[in-house]
């Protein structure tokens, strides 16, 4: 068992005072590095082992069963690394068992997604790391730099080539379609409390230096009560080149009627990088439901693509059925494994937003 050392305690960085971020000389462009889609096959997905009280509240040890129930469904197909703090080692080996391979490492927060690094390939099958800066999503400062920290000690336990980016950004900010397209918000990235002055043209700029994108899809906003203001993945995603899954909310009078409408709208009236007219497929919104006064941006589209497996969420919900219908319908030859999440979404997020996969290959040698 590697443990990874935590390399200092440096403040974080953020955006500069005049706004203007400039491109570093080496990015994975240079490299011919580029990012797979989430269909394409995995070696591994990253997770981290609840340790916020203060993020779940009283879902707390509920958290807990549920990430065990993901990393075990994950385990099936692919090799699952889950990152535990020093004094929660022996609860999540009860809790996880042999299926999930713990490493020694600290971390304040829970959320693979967005603190942990986003991998690229080259056509070779070689694999990099992009650390992006991770500041607590803008709006709920992290306790200390540990998370922001965790893209680089993951890479260095996999002794993996890391490209730093200087630019803030979580993984669940964006999707992609692994030939060149990318789905985003305008509402999360143009949020001035995380790149103050960056315009779209800069943001395309970054995507295609750092991801190989050459068409960014802009959407509006993302679901109400979403607490990191704006996020994609819980609204669309790439089922397939060509394919949108989408969010559906019916009903005029939830705020989520008019978000859906507009993204609706912006994704019909597009093409994505191939030239490709979008066939848009509609999830059904569950019921609203509330933790301390606060909407929970319930969602089916928050899921994880496994080798050979989706993993997606249930809330107890009529629409639960019909979820899982239309995603086995849209993956007939995947597994579809639902797992009831509400002690997640309780916390902010849902399944994809607490793992993060790492695609087939061989890792890049560091610099």
């Amino acid at each position: 068992m590697k443990i990874i050392e935590i390399k200092g305690n440096s403040p974080l960085p953020g955006p500069p005072a005049n706004g203007f971020y400039s491109l570093p000389s080496r990015v994975p462009q240079s490299d011919n590095l580029s990012m797979p889609a989430e269909w394409e096959e995995h070696d591994a997905c990253w997770m981290v082992w609840p340790c916020s009280k203060e993020c779940f509240g009283s879902a707390f040890d509920d958290a807990k069963v549920t990430y065990t129930k993901v990393a075990e469904a994950i385990s099936q197909s692919e090799k699952v690394y889950m990152l535990v703090n020093r004094d929660q080692w022996e609860e999540a080996g009860h809790y996880c068992g042999h299926s999930v391979t713990l490493i020694d490492a600290r971390s304040c927060d829970s959320w693979a997604r967005d603190s942990g690094p986003t991998f690229v390939r080259d056509r070779d099958g070689m694999i990099a790391g992009i650390d992006w800066v991770f500041t607590g999503w803008g709006h709920y400062p992290i306790a200390d730099v540990s998370d922001e920290n965790m893209a680089m000690d993951i890479l260095s336990y996999l002794k993996m080539r890391r490209y730093a980016a200087p630019i803030i950004l979580e993984g669940g900010s964006f999707h992609v379609d692994g030939e060149g397209s990318l789905i985003t918000t305008e509402q999360c990235l143009l949020d001035q409390k995380r790149n103050a002055g960056m315009t779209k043209k800069d943001f395309e700029q970054y995507f295609d230096a750092y991801l190989g994108i050459k068409k960014v899809i802009w959407l509006s906003n993302g679901l109400d009560g979403d607490l990191t203001t704006g996020h994609v993945d819980i609204l669309a995603n790439f089922a397939r080149p060509g394919t949108i899954l989408l969010h559906q909310c019916t009903d005029p009078n939830d705020p989520n009627y008019d978000i859906t409408q507009d993204a609706e709208e912006r994704l019909r009236n597009t093409v994505d990088a191939q030239g490709r007219h979008l066939e848009i497929i509609h999830l059904p919104q569950p019921q609203a439901r509330y933790h301390d006064g606060e909407r929970l941006d319930l969602s089916y589209i928050n899921f994880y693509m496994a080798n050979g497996a989706i993993i997606m969420s249930s809330f107890g919900d009529e629409a639960d059925q019909k979820a899982y219908a239309i995603m086995r319908s849209v993956y007939p030859q995947r597994r579809i494994i639902q797992i009831p999440s509400m002690p997640i979404f309780m916390g902010g997020g849902g399944i994809h937003c607490i793992t993060q996969q790492q695609p087939k290959g061989f890792a890049f040698a560091p610099f």
